[in-house]
């Protein structure tokens, strides 16, 4: 089950906020971490079979302050049913016969003496 949880953590500054994207991004389960809100303070994370409870404590320990706003379940959108098949369009290709490449051995024009000089 995918579920979208939104967590308000105070956040101070800059570093703050990684450290709790940090924490959040660790975290069993999730598979995305975002901010969220006017001042950046929320954070909203999505997962499969994330604890929200378990986040939020560990946020707690790390930041101070954070409390859940909203655990809600994400889901898919509903497939849409294909459309008639569109009549194939035709594609107008040139045939041309492949490129042949031939070579010609051309003997030496002053062959070497024969390895015999006996006869």
């Amino acid at each position: 089950m995918k579920q979208k949880i939104v967590l308000k953590v105070s956040m101070h500054c800059s570093k703050c906020r990684t450290k709790a994207l940090k924490v959040a991004a660790v975290a069993y389960g999730v598979t995305s971490v975002a901010l969220d809100g006017p001042e950046k303070d929320k954070l909203v994370i999505l997962g499969d079979g994330v604890d929200a409870a378990c986040l939020t404590e560990a946020l707690r320990k790390k930041l101070c302050h954070a409390s859940i706003e909203i655990v809600e379940e994400v889901k898919d959108p509903k497939p849409e049913k294909p459309a008639a098949p569109k009549p194939a369009q035709e594609t107008i290709t040139c045939w041309q016969p492949p490129q042949v490449e031939y070579y010609r051995v051309v003997p030496d024009p002053d062959p070497a003496p024969a390895p015999c000089t006996i006869m």
